[in-house]
């Protein structure tokens, strides 16, 4: 657990923060030391003796020029009144800093050097550019205990993320001098996102650092090569990824074997299922489905009106569009797909069309032309690989494509408004066809599902969790799906059992394996008590996962790589 005066001590408090600490400490030290010169020199020269607290109240009074005078009377010698000038004097220029320091940037607003608010940064993460909301890489960041410096070229944008408190600074990423007051002399690393500037980008930091690394994110996968050559350690490309599992999750309707599992480890497999229209399960209590009892296969988790439950709640009744998280081994992840396939029935048309063919679009259609569906492209663009140029937003559009017949849409678009607006018309006219789609925005997550989307994936969600990958070699498991899978040491449970740790109670987390040198098991014993040499595998949400690092302080355990 984390010591809570360890954190205290870590604080580390930014330029402007440690100005004002110093001015208000230094302020508290002048009015005492007045106090007690007033005090002194009242008895010795004017033979007057009062209490201390009454010499700090004529102080203050007279500092800040309220000056009731009830002590003049005591006054003759020259050295008080000299004094006394001394201190109204001092009042008045404190005064004039005060507000300069403090009131004025607090209440007004005047502008601050973003440099100023800054914490002293070593071992950081120097980030350009990044365009796929960056509080959600912040806060990913922040959490694994990983230090930062945002580097934007937006003037605006850099004070809003510093106003609630992210390490900001305002200008260019093809500018040495911007990493050079983000001490990239002291970085373990840069992050450029930057579109078509990542090749400056990487080229000005070439130029101060040969040996730093550098991870290059890229909406263009053909870059990767270009990238590369230019100096880029690593490429990321986050809507290839995401495109690819939304093709794999689609495809799945139409195979009678299941291809889209997650190898957990000791033959445990996880997979994200969403119920769809005419599926058995469909009116059904979970703890009335029995799937356990008939197929050998565990629901883990489930998200129901776009709220992800871990555990479900066992009277939750499963409906369309609910998506169910299922472990267990691979004969029973594939009897749980054959029990509920009867009334799931294998798609009858085997055509997938694809809204959309940018990054998102193109990696979906290679996955699916590559498996030999039959695939219709929609893009507002004429370019290759497009079969309809259109709006996708437009039902005419839609049913050009043969949205009616089709068996599986993926909404790939980059406009989150356009992609509720398709998802709502394709559910209009084909109540039964599986609606896949990327959000650019978190937050349009769940209207996407309430609209009638089955499986939603977000851009940011699924960048930040491959950039967390490579800085910290996490064993994220799958970081293109809609739960957070992650595998790390139990260090920190050693000496405790499942059931006294907590971890769900305290982070919303659910541990769903653990492997130790007997093997991997997924049947987990509560009060079993962990020696700290296990490895566990955990599954949440993001924020459900960043609060069990917050808690349990695994930011500071190496984890698998």
């Amino acid at each position: 657990m984390i010591d809570p005066i360890k954190r205290l001590t870590d604080i580390q408090l930014s330029r402007r923060d440690r100005l004002v600490t110093y001015y208000l400490t230094g302020l508290a030290v002048l009015v005492m030391i007045y106090t007690v010169t007033y005090n002194f020199a009242l008895a010795q020269l004017e033979g007057v003796n009062q209490p201390i607290f009454a010499s700090f109240e004529f102080i203050v009074q007279t500092m800040t020029t309220t000056g009731y005078g009830q002590d003049s009377g005591y006054w003759s010698h020259p050295l008080m009144f000299l004094f006394v000038a001394g201190t109204q004097i001092s009042g008045i220029v404190l005064g004039f800093f005060t507000l300069r320091l403090i009131i004025i940037p607090l209440f007004t607003g005047a502008e601050v050097n973003l440099d100023n608010q800054l914490t002293p940064k070593t071992d950081h993460v120097i980030i350009c550019e990044y365009r796929r909301d960056s509080a959600v890489l912040l806060d990913e960041l922040r959490e694994l205990g990983i230090e930062y410096v945002l580097i934007s070229s937006s003037k605006e944008h850099a004070k809003d993320l510093a106003d609630d408190g992210y390490s900001v600074i305002h200008g260019s990423p093809q500018d040495v001098s911007a990493f050079e007051r983000a001490s990239i002399d002291s970085a373990r690393a840069v992050i450029t996102d930057a579109g078509d500037a990542n090749v400056n980008t990487i080229l000005t930091v070439r130029s101060v650092d040969p040996e730093i690394e550098i991870i290059t994110l890229t909406d263009d996968s053909s870059m990767r090569d270009v990238l590369l050559n230019t100096g880029a350690d690593t490429v990321l490309s986050p809507h290839g990824v995401l495109g690819r599992r939304l093709a794999e999750k689609a495809i799945s309707s139409f195979r009678s074997d299941l291809t889209d599992t997650i190898d957990l480890g000791g033959e445990i497999e996880v997979t994200e299922v969403p119920v769809q229209h005419g599926n058995r399960l469909i009116g059904t209590r979970i703890r009335d489905s029995k799937i356990r009892e008939k197929t050998g296969a565990n629901i883990i988790g489930a998200w129901i009106d776009g709220e992800l439950q871990l555990p479900p709640d066992p009277d939750a009744i499963i409906r369309s569009n609910t998506v169910l998280l299922v472990t267990g081994e691979h004969d029973s992840l594939e009897a749980f797909s054959e029990f509920t396939q009867t009334s799931r029935t294998l798609r009858q048309y085997n055509r997938i069309i694809i809204a959309g063919q940018g990054e998102v679009g193109q990696a979906a259609r290679a996955v699916a032309s590559k498996e030999g569906l039959d695939v219709v492209t929609i893009d507002i663009e004429d370019r290759d690989g497009v079969d309809i140029v259109g709006d996708a937003g437009s039902e005419e559009i839609l049913k050009e494509a043969g949205i009616e017949t089709a068996g599986a849409i993926i909404i790939g678009l980059g406009d989150d408004s356009t992609s509720l607006l398709t998802t709502v018309l394709a559910r209009s006219l084909n109540p039964d066809i599986e609606i896949l789609a990327r959000v650019s925005d978190t937050d349009t997550t769940r209207k996407a599902l309430s609209a009638g989307a089955d499986y939603v994936l977000s851009v940011p969600r699924v960048s930040a969790r491959m950039v967390a990958r490579e800085l910290r070699g996490e064993d994220v498991l799958a970081p293109a799906s809609q739960i957070r899978l992650l595998r790390v040491p139990a260090t920190p449970l050693a000496g405790s059992t499942l059931a006294e740790s907590g971890i769900y109670q305290k982070t919303g987390c659910r541990v769903i394996a653990v492997e130790d040198e007997s093997g991997f098991t997924s049947n987990i014993d509560p009060h079993r008590r962990f020696t700290g040499n296990e490895r566990i595998v955990l599954v949440g949400s993001d924020e459900a996962v960043q609060e069990f690092r917050k808690q349990f302080d695994v930011s500071s355990v190496e984890s698998e790589a």
